[in-house]
């Protein structure tokens, strides 16, 4: 199966849109269709520090990506976080989250980051399986204290 990774275009949005809220069901949160047109239309924004990239196999975009670059105190050149991550489940397993991940691997490092790094649930064990080939999980709990 050949993958093509890209920027995410106007043209793609009926199909992010879809794989969009496979991803929102399968961590078992909705969002207002304001909300996701916010973060659809940021995506688009050359400004804004929100980026996207699609997979294509075979003439059809089978997933997406989105990552964002942070200052930090720990390194000189930032780190990236690779937000969102989300793969058709028919095609799950045949390299397309790992050519995702690589692209944005590979966007961190022409910018100078010094890491790239990644949130998931503990028990999404089918992605850990792909994770757990890049480094281990780091050990680090995620606290979150919701303002609004």
């Amino acid at each position: 199966m050949s993958i093509s990774i890209r920027p995410v275009e106007p043209s793609d949005k009926a199909r992010w849109l879809q794989l969009w809220k496979g991803y929102l069901t399968f961590y078992k949160t909705e969002f207002s269709a304001d909300k996701t047109e916010v973060t659809w239309n940021r995506l688009l924004d050359p400004d804004f520090n929100l980026y996207g990239l699609v997979a294509e196999s075979e003439g059809g975009i089978v997933g997406m990506t989105t990552f964002n670059f942070q200052n930090s105190t720990w390194s000189e050149n930032g780190q990236c976080l690779l937000e969102d991550l989300f793969v058709d489940e028919t095609i799950r397993g045949k390299g397309t989250g790992r050519a995702l991940i690589d692209a944005v691997i590979k966007e961190a490092k022409t910018r100078g980051c010094s890491r790239v790094y990644w949130n998931t649930d503990e028990t999404n064990q089918t992605a850990r399986k792909l994770y757990d080939t890049y480094v281990l999980e780091s050990g680090k709990r995620q606290y979150r204290v919701p303002i609004i």
